[in-house]
């Protein structure tokens, strides 16, 4: 569990690290020596008017109070009109985040920068370890603060045969004061996760420092420091060599991304277009319905909320910073103008029964998630959270709640259109995809499209139907919400309750109440007898409450389906051929994971995005993301194990490990 730094702020204002004894900035002026001895000395003003790619990425090693990052947005800003550079990646890495009230108050400090830190502040996260993406000016400046131990992170960072960072910001307390921090190990994987001529600048002159840069590959030398301090070190990587965390056969070749086609128009399709739209790429979308979200994400209200576990392992992980993300993707919806019913009014996790209750207190007995997120709560607490005669206790999710699906999928939609209009095609059923020398075609029963140099399949249940994709393994399960009348004792209700299904508070005198739960099945039929079985569940478990006593009757329902994967997790990136596949690594079979022969890959360009299951609305804004930042070969806002869990070769290269094909 991360814990937050404890900090002082000494007689100048100054803030001061309890654990390290060391204060965070410059006495003097620490806006004016962040400014010289790491945006100056990398030379980044001129680098952002003439660097080869659309995106530049900062790396730093300490976060602290955020002013480095604050700075660095503030000048990329001031020079945007003769930048080359579109994008500004800023990833940080810090072990003792500090509290949003001492944040506040060290950058009370510096009034100039005050329009950045209040948007700073809006979305700085809590205290969990992994990597959080905060995006500004829609998308133009991304903050990517990894919460941990640098020395655990940089591991974690996905990335293939080439680094990522352009530029380094080798901060943090003094050698002296964090010995932990300045290793060797943390000079090598510098130079692994950096592009060709990287740059890296120090307010240290450290000797052991110098040396440990040199001997991981980067040219060093000293300059003069700033203020008092007489010397500082700065340098360039000249000795690369081929690195990678992420496995050959789970790599991400560069996309074209010259003509875009989108199949579907759910939620994720909707969030695809707008992180496409935010990077200038104009899509078509094909919708076989008339309308946006007649699919899966047509029901009337949609919880948002996490599924975590009581250890932080790859579904955990997965879950709870998608839900941040979400959770502040929709807030800048929301702030941007854009209107969906929606009630941040908390998720309340039931113990119904005794499994329930002991999976509930070994969740809370971890101590893997911050309060902030997740806490346990006794009946009494509960009864006050929900305003209803609920007799359990259990797990209540603050952040969450639920949203309009429908309302919230078009607002997405509307929201890539303001930043890059696309054409987008209603009630066209496409039957056939083909890829021809010049891109993809797709064949509707009336005409052709393209050609496309990528195509996105996200058409959740129907992701399967096309010759290229029916072998991905995915599976439907049939699920059936009921629409039931409120009552005076249930019309209280002021939190969304999880039992063994979901029950949301009411909207337009109906509650949501479900959902069913068919394998294997694909049918969008409603039949009464699924909302006999939705009622009895309730009952089953409130009977003889004044909630469950007042409700009403059961006015309509909706029937959908959860596209899944036998491992519950979504797929996404490169649509793989199988027999490609085990050809091409074929020695995994044999224990050998190198000597691989290179992949054809026949469907070169085809993509997939589908299997959200029954969280698509937490999950899909930041699946989403990850699919298009390793297309243009940007930092991954996932980590590497989750990246290698999302992989549409996922499922093939598993088997292959047992021998099972």
């Amino acid at each position: 569990m991360i814990s937050n730094a404890q900090i002082h702020f000494n007689d100048s204002g100054t803030p001061v690290a309890d654990n390290f004894d060391d204060v965070y900035f410059s006495n003097d002026d620490g806006l004016a020596e962040s400014n010289y001895v790491f945006f100056e000395q990398n030379g980044l003003h001129e680098r952002f008017k003439s660097h080869p790619r659309k995106h530049f990425v900062v790396a730093e090693t300490g976060f602290g109070t955020g002013l480095n990052f604050l700075n660095t947005w503030a000048r990329f800003k001031q020079s945007a009109h003769n930048n080359s550079v579109e994008r500004l990646y800023f990833m940080s890495f810090e072990k003792f985040p500090i509290k949003l009230s001492d944040l506040k108050q060290a950058l009370e400090a510096w009034p100039t920068l005050a329009p950045l830190s209040k948007q700073l502040c809006e979305q700085y996260p809590m205290a969990l370890q992994g990597c959080h993406r905060l995006e500004f000016n829609q998308g133009r400046v991304v903050l990517d603060l990894w919460f941990g131990d640098v020395q655990n992170s940089l591991p974690q960072i996905a990335y293939q045969r080439k680094g990522i960072v352009d530029a380094w910001y080798l901060d943090g307390f003094a050698p002296s004061k964090n010995p932990d921090m300045w290793q060797q190990t943390l000079f090598d994987s510098m130079a692994h996760l950096s592009q060709e001529n990287a740059t890296f600048a120090t307010f240290t002159a450290a000797g052991f420092v110098r040396r440990g840069l040199q001997s991981a590959g980067f040219e060093c030398k000293k300059v003069k420091g700033y203020g008092r301090k007489r010397e500082m070190v700065v340098g360039t990587l000249i000795a690369t060599t081929e690195h990678a965390t992420t496995p050959q056969y789970y790599q991400q070749d560069a996309a074209t991304l010259s003509q875009v086609a989108v199949i579907g128009g759910g939620i994720a399709s909707s969030c695809l277009k707008y992180h496409l739209a935010k990077r200038g790429i104009k899509t078509h979308l094909f919708c076989e319905d008339d309308a946006l979200a007649k699919g899966a994400s047509h029901n009337l209200q949609g919880a948002v909320y996490p599924n975590l576990q009581s250890e932080y392992g790859i579904p955990s992980e997965f879950y709870a910073h998608s839900f941040l993300y979400a959770r502040r993707f929709y807030e800048q919806l929301i702030k941007a103008g854009h209107v969906f019913d929606h009630q941040w009014c908390g998720v309340l996790l039931q113990s119904v029964n005794d499994s329930k209750k002991a999976q509930h207190e070994k969740l809370a007995a971890s101590k893997v998630f911050p309060e902030q997120l997740i806490r346990s709560v006794d009946s009494v607490e509960a009864q006050s959270i929900s305003s209803i005669d609920t007799p359990y206790g259990g797990l209540f999710i603050e952040q969450g709640g639920w949203v309009s699906p429908v309302q919230l999928t078009k607002s997405v939609f509307d929201a890539a259109e303001s930043l890059t209009p696309g054409e987008n095609h209603f009630a066209i059923h496409i039957e056939q995809l083909e890829r021809k020398p010049d891109g993809w075609y797709l064949t509707s029963n009336k005409q052709t499209f393209g050609p496309y140099s990528d195509v996105f399949v996200c058409a959740g249940e129907h992701s399967d139907r096309f010759e290229q994709t029916k072998d991905i393994g995915i599976h439907g399960v049939r699920g059936q919400v009921s629409h039931i009348h409120e009552g005076v004792a249930s019309s209280k209700l002021s939190t969304l309750l999880c039992h063994k299904g979901y029950f949301t508070p009411s909207q337009d005198g109906l509650h949501c109440m479900g959902a069913t739960f068919e394998k294997h099945s694909k049918s969008r039929a409603v039949t009464e007898q699924d909302n006999v079985t939705n009622r009895q569940q309730l009952a089953g478990f409130y009977e003889g409450t004044e909630f469950d006593k007042s409700l009403g009757s059961i006015d309509s329902a909706k029937a959908a389906v959860r596209c899944c994967f036998n491992d519950h997790t979504p797929m996404i990136g490169q649509v793989q051929d199988k027999s490609d596949l085990l050809q091409a690594y074929d020695n995994i079979k044999r224990g050998k994971f190198y000597d691989f022969t290179p992949q054809v890959m026949p469907h070169k360009g085809l993509h997939i995005a589908t299997g959200f299951g029954a969280r698509g609305l937490c999950t899909a804004p930041l699946v989403t993301e990850h699919l298009v930042a390793s297309l243009f070969q940007e930092p991954l806002p996932f980590s590497e194990r989750v990246h290698e869990a999302l992989h549409p070769a996922r499922l093939t290269i598993r088997d292959m490990i047992r021998n099972k094909i």
